[in-house]
């Protein structure tokens, strides 16, 4: 019998065991996760700098961002659809794939000096963008809900690894170029290319059996049991309804697209910052792993925070530490200076905290039959968000500054703080509600 989502219920007995199922995929998505890293920040770190070579435009440099952030939203819908029909892995390792061939088409842009196919390219790596950020939720199918936001976090802090070692490859993928015969800018997007692929085949091979379809087969087998009716499909409209009904979950999903766009319309303009101060590659490459190791490193920390302290309360302290991380790096100097370094390290665990705490909220405030299409519909909504960011802060910093999009962008943190208000007192109402009704 095919693997999809629609078999017919199967006795529990007969069913792998959860725990040790979770285990395996936990060790697959840390390996696809570093792998796929590597891949996706290795062209993030010259992306603008490539996209302001082509196109001879500051304010044009931020379109490669938006360009990738834009696939990354059309992905985001592609994977959940295919995750609501046969599971977390098909969607997954396609994206990956897509996304190494978007890596080539940037190499073969800067090779031929043309800034639309460099678009074109950029949109494509947003796939394996949107993988990354979709593998984490594969992380919490099998686990139980008290751990939920630690396995999920457990994925997050897999990408340290990859993320932190693929902004220092720039400077030798510039090397890489001069080898290749091909401009020192596309080297990097060669070595991501290569990353992407072997994320792709890890997925595709290793990632057996489907959680998705392993936690829908054992609640199927768990509704066989008590007699109960299985929940139908709902359309796209259905799912927006059911988005808006729930006051916390719409605050989850608000918080988790503002910190994607604040990190994004931020770390994408930092290059441009640094050259115009005359740094280099390996020092830009430096400061982006630090902005990195921020996002990534420690996602255990915001885990075990979220699930032994509340999820509002994480979400409500990225949003502090995002705007401490604002106030540092737009009052800095072009170039290096410390005070950029460290805003942008700030940056990192800002959004760390804010992606944990709401992408836990989603998952925890939807029903697992309508999870993974929420879930969905939740990354659309924040890659649209950060590629709307992503545009504007070019427009932002060409016309009035670096400094001036840390002030726009702070404006926006205070929605991150009343997403988090929000989310607390209905989390408060619905305990009230439960305790009531005993």
């Amino acid at each position: 019998m095919p693997e999809n989502a629609a078999a017919p219920a199967v006795p529990s007995a007969a069913l792998p065991d959860a725990a040790q199922v979770q285990r395996s995929t936990l060790r697959v998505l840390v390996l696809t996760q570093a792998l796929g890293g590597v891949g996706v920040t290795t062209g993030i770190t010259v992306a603008a700098l490539l996209a302001r070579d082509l196109s001879g435009s500051d304010a044009l440099a931020g379109t490669a961002q938006t360009g990738q952030v834009v696939g990354s939203a059309i992905a985001a819908a592609g994977i959940a659809a295919a995750t609501t029909r046969a599971g977390r892995r098909p969607g997954l390792s396609a994206a990956y794939l897509i996304g190494a061939l978007g890596s080539t088409v940037c190499v073969l842009a800067a090779v031929l000096r043309v800034f639309p196919l460099l678009l074109v390219g950029t949109v494509l790596v947003g796939f394996a963008s949107a993988a990354n950020i979709q593998a984490r939720y594969a992380a919490t199918d099998l686990a139980e809900p008290g751990h939920r936001a630690r396995a999920l976090s457990t994925v997050v802090w897999a990408t340290t690894v990859g993320a932190v070692l693929g902004p220092n490859l720039a400077g030798p993928g510039e090397r890489l170029g001069a080898v290749l015969h091909i401009p020192g800018l596309a080297g990097p997007f060669v070595i991501a290319a290569v990353f992407l692929l072997g994320a792709a085949a890890v997925m595709e091979l290793r990632l057996r059996p489907d959680p998705m379809l392993l936690a829908k087969s054992l609640r199927r087998a768990q509704q066989a049991a008590e007699g109960g009716p299985e929940p139908a499909a709902t359309s796209l409209r259905g799912l927006v309804d059911l988005i808006l009904a729930r006051r916390g979950l719409l605050a989850a999903v608000t918080g988790l697209a503002l910190s994607q766009a604040v990190m994004v319309a931020v770390m994408v303009m930092t290059p441009l910052h640094m050259r115009d101060g005359a740094a280099t590659l390996e020092v830009i490459g430096l400061v982006i792993s630090g902005h990195i190791l921020g996002m990534y490193a420690f996602s255990p920390v915001m885990g075990y925070v979220a699930d032994r302290f509340g999820r509002p309360a994480l979400l409500f302290a990225g949003g502090v530490v995002l705007l401490v991380a604002l106030l540092l790096a737009g009052t800095s100097v072009a170039g290096w200076s410390w005070s950029l370094g460290l805003g942008l390290f700030l940056l990192g665990i800002g959004w760390s905290a804010g992606s944990v705490a709401a992408s836990t909220l989603v998952t925890d405030q939807t029903p697992l039959e309508y999870r993974a299409q929420v879930q969905g519909v939740a990354d659309v909504v924040t890659w649209v968000t950060a590629a709307l960011g992503g545009a504007a802060a070019g427009l932002i910093v060409g016309s009035a500054g670096y400094g001036w999009l840390s002030a726009v962008s702070a404006v926006f943190v205070l929605g991150i703080l009343a997403a988090a208000e929000v989310t607390r007192r209905s989390l408060a109402t619905e305990t009230h509600s439960a305790e009531s009704s005993r």
